[in-house]
């Protein structure tokens, strides 16, 4: 659990039953879980404790202003006058979310497993349709439901798809019994492509990975290997700057850095080891030599779930990621 997901649940306890049902309002789906969960684990909360938190959201609130409030509609209206319908459009999507495929929202409240039974027995491109509009996570976890022949397809699709026609908008509509709004007028949404496919991947276990890029290698070499130079996986923590590990390393709890690193090299190792002070690094290598073996789904669990705390500092821009060939900020 990261230190902003016990603060924001201490918070939500402590503010009373009315206040923290306004503030879930404006949760998303993975907030409102990880928060939630958080609050029905928390127990023997000090005084102090709550205290440093309630001052903390004090001083953080005083700093805000109005500016950053402003409506979706609000931001349409300025970025399309700025560029113009065209060029506005899929920028404007990208940043609200979708536009008028908000309806997909939904299925991110459902469970993975429902949301496959839904639409396992649609048409693949439907499928990977889908799936482009979910969190890479949620998509992922979906995709882990399938047949292996499945799940392959739609990722062979999602890799190749270059964009939503407003006819595949109108199929997903009908598919999902008006969670969408199909329209003739409907432009043209950028979605698919190598970096979603390989953000998708990054979620799945290494099996799984295996065999989805031997089926993309197989039709398209050359677009196995874009895909694979897109992935940022574990062992890529070692092109990260120094900067960036002390910053993951605040997030990841201690006994999971030790799980995860079970299954990594002697250099990345180092790597850790030399961002920590003295004593927390030969703490560490202490717990490394003592831990004894860990199955390897274990580590990659421990992997995957140190990898979502690295893409979400990416996200808000506090580190970056180095793919090949050039620095490009995710």
């Amino acid at each position: 659990m990261s230190d902003g997901i016990l603060k924001s649940a201490i918070l939500l306890a402590t503010i009373g039953e009315e206040a923290a049902a306004e503030v879930f309002k404006y949760l998303g789906p993975k907030e409102v879980q990880k928060i939630g969960a958080a609050m029905a684990a928390l127990s023997n909360v000090g005084r102090e404790q709550v205290a440093e938190v309630l001052s903390e959201f004090r001083d953080e609130a005083e700093k805000k202003t109005t500016v950053g409030m402003a409506s979706n509609d609000y931001i349409r209206n300025v970025l399309t006058r700025a560029l113009g319908d065209d060029k506005a459009a899929n920028l404007i999507d990208r940043i609200l979310h979708g536009g008028d495929t908000s309806g997909i929202e939904s299925l991110k409240w459902m469970d993975s497993g429902d949301v496959s039974e839904l639409i396992k027995n649609e048409h693949p491109q439907i499928v990977a349709t889908i799936l482009v509009h979910l969190d890479r996570d949620q998509a992922s976890e979906v995709l882990g439901y399938f047949t292996e022949r499945l799940r392959n397809d739609v990722l062979l699709r999602i890799a190749t798809l270059d964009g939503i026609q407003p006819t595949a908008l109108k199929e997903l509509n009908d598919v999902l019994t008006g969670l969408l709004a199909g329209s003739a007028n409907l432009k043209k949404s950028a979605m698919g492509g190598i970096r979603p496919t390989a953000e998708i991947l990054n979620y799945m276990g290494t099996s799984l990975e295996a065999s989805v890029l031997a089926s993309v290698r197989d039709f398209d070499p050359d677009l196995a290997q874009k895909i694979q130079d897109e992935m940022f996986v574990f062992d890529n923590l070692l092109d990260l700057e120094d900067r960036g590990i002390q910053l993951l390393l605040r997030e990841v709890q201690s006994e999971s850095l030790i799980i995860a690193l079970k299954g990594t090299s002697e250099e990345l190792r180092e790597k850790v080891f030399k961002n920590m002070s003295q004593r927390a690094a030969e703490m560490l290598r202490d717990d490394l030599e003592s831990k004894g073996p860990v199955r390897v789904s274990e580590v990659e669990a421990e992997q995957k779930e140190i990898l979502k705390i690295v893409r979400r500092l990416a996200d808000e821009g506090q580190i970056v990621l180095t793919g090949k060939g050039e620095e490009s900020v995710v």
